[in-house]
């Protein structure tokens, strides 16, 4: 089984966050890797792994980083594949405001999709939204999940129905 997806990060200790996307790649039945490379660190790697991204068969790339975050930028800079940024509030961040600008504000020519911080989840259900288009069986488990999502308000509100109070309306 060949990756469609890569989830990276800088460091392992993005794991934690970073999770959250493997997991729900996982669930989908999406092949992934996950990988660890730094834009500071490791940049001939990165420029590497960007360049020839594509030729392995890759379709998206989900790239976490905290702090000043370049990694997700570095690596669209360098491929020609749809780049999902997280923003990670790690433990040298300013709030994680640091590493959502740094992901959030690219220059024209160089997009890279940004997510909510630590919102590694969102970026793996975009990478799928963004694959169903060509997946017909991919596309009926992103409508299933969504169909999930709603009949878990639904219940909700049928569960809160059941609450008593004198003054409750509904």
């Amino acid at each position: 089984m060949k990756p469609k997806v890569t989830i990276i990060m800088g460091s392992t200790s993005d794991l934690k966050v970073m999770n959250e996307a493997a997991v729900f790649l996982d669930q989908m039945e999406i092949p992934f890797e996950i990988a660890a490379l730094s834009a500071h660190r490791t940049p001939d790697k990165v420029a590497e792994f960007a360049a020839e991204a594509h030729k392995r068969g890759i379709e998206v790339i989900i790239a976490g980083a905290g702090g000043a975050a370049h990694l997700p930028g570095v690596i669209a800079a360098m491929t020609p594949l749809p780049v999902i940024g997280v923003p990670i509030k790690s433990s040298n961040s300013i709030d994680g405001w640091d590493s959502i600008l740094s992901i959030l504000q690219m220059p024209s020519g160089i997009p890279v999709a940004t997510v909510a911080l630590d919102g590694a989840k969102n970026a793996a259900i975009l990478a799928a939204q963004i694959m169903a288009n060509s997946d017909k069986a991919l596309f009926a488990k992103i409508v299933d999940f969504k169909a999930g999502m709603a009949e878990k308000i639904e219940k909700a509100n049928r569960d809160l129905s059941e609450i008593k109070f004198k003054f409750k309306t509904n």
